[in-house]
């Protein structure tokens, strides 16, 4: 068998876009994945485009053979957008060869070992700032009072945990991202009593909210340096959290932090390959290890997984895209032994089920993995046609 052809279909998705990869073989089987280049990733296609002259008219079964060679052409820029562009590429391979096999996706990473996965709802509040809310056509979060009414939303719905970014309610509210070049705070990136108080105050809400049993996770992104983080965990480290999230690229200083915090810290979400995550497993620097099934390759990120479980560490995919990249971490998540939990937006564009044959099944905070072909969908090419995308870029405050 060899490979044809290949497409990218591109979509609106509010705030940013949605991008797809789709694989042809000569005998029609197509293998698709989900990437992303509204996150700083601009021309993560043109990546695409180039690396795909080296995989069309080769054998597409022989995934792990071609992604060597593509690891081996992108050597000397190993990482970042070469690594998502591979991940694009090995993600609809892994699909194609599935498909091909007739078999769900998580029979080729080794069975699978469970049927339904635990869920948090991923940036919850953070998509009903006023910005976003009106993109989806939701009421937004004013204020304080609102995200107790949230609070009481996710407990209502099933889940058993949710994960929030640092929300501010001064002005217009927002999401305070200096790590990102957003807002006050940027470039220095020093903590302030001012928000650490605001972050308080916002904890507690939601904990009102959810009651004592759910657990709350805090995503402090790369919006501070060692002292911040560090100034934020020992302020906060009395609100008992599921877990403090925290990019940063140095093992050591993350192994500080976890070293100085009661509260379990999760990282590495923004890291690839194995030689990515070695030296934060060798300092034992986090409790969870966060890896991004669409930026690393689904069969990277099962070795990853694997090296993980060397070190007695769970493991939790990224996951903030479209219902594909939902599946493609859901399959993941159901073949690997060390899962800790998995994350899922749940507030989004109206439009988002529509891209896809069979979206995700969430039932009382548990997403049931698909047992079709491959990934279990297909896109809807017509629905992601009717949305063509936004290029302007991502519009989160």
């Amino acid at each position: 068998m060899k490979l044809e052809g290949y497409q990218t279909l591109h979509c609106n998705a509010g705030w940013r876009n949605f991008s797809f990869l789709k694989l042809v073989a000569e005998n029609g089987v197509v293998g698709i994945s989900e990437y992303n280049e509204s996150y700083g990733s601009r021309g993560l296609t043109s990546v695409i485009d180039g690396l795909m002259e080296w995989v069309i008219g080769k054998n597409p079964l022989a995934h792990e053979k071609l992604m060597a060679e593509l690891y081996a052409r992108t050597r000397s820029v190993h990482g970042g957008i070469a690594q998502q562009a591979l991940a694009a590429i090995e993600n609809a391979l892994v699909d194609l060869k599935a498909r091909t096999l007739d078999v769900p996706v998580y029979e080729l990473l080794g069975g699978v070992l469970r049927n339904r996965l635990r869920l948090y709802w991923s940036h919850c509040g953070s998509f009903r700032m006023p910005r976003t809310a009106a993109m989806m056509g939701i009421s937004p979060i004013k204020n304080l009072e609102d995200l107790v009414s949230l609070g009481q939303e996710v407990k209502a719905r099933g889940f058993s945990a949710l994960k929030t970014n640092i929300l501010l309610f001064e002005g217009e509210p927002h999401m305070y991202q200096p790590g990102f070049a957003r807002v006050d705070g940027w470039p220095e990136l020093n903590p302030s009593h001012r928000i650490i108080s605001a972050l308080h105050e916002q904890l507690t809400a939601f904990r009102e909210g959810v009651g004592a049993e759910i657990d709350i996770l805090l995503d402090l992104n790369f919006n501070y340096r060692t002292e911040g983080y560090l100034a934020v965990i020992r302020a906060l480290d009395e609100l008992k959290l599921g877990w403090f999230e925290i990019d940063i690229y140095d093992p050591a200083a993350l192994s500080l932090i976890r070293r100085s915090a009661k509260t379990p810290i999760a990282s590495c979400e923004s890291l690839f390959g194995l030689r990515g995550y070695r030296p934060f497993f060798e300092h034992q620097a986090m409790d969870v290890a966060i890896v991004d099934v669409a930026w690393n390759g689904v069969w990277q990120s099962v070795k990853i997984a694997a090296l993980a479980e060397s070190y007695e560490v769970n493991v939790a995919p990224h996951n903030f895209d479209g219902h594909l990249a939902t599946l493609m971490s859901a399959h993941y998540c159901a073949a690997i032994p060390n899962f800790r939990v998995m994350e899922i937006d749940v507030d989004d564009v109206p439009w988002k089920d529509d891209l896809v044959t069979v979206p995700p099944v969430v039932r009382d905070g548990y997403l049931l993995v698909p047992d079709g072909p491959g990934w279990g969908t297909d896109l809807n090419e017509a629905a992601i046609a009717a949305h063509p995308p936004d290029n302007t870029g991502v519009k989160l405050h």
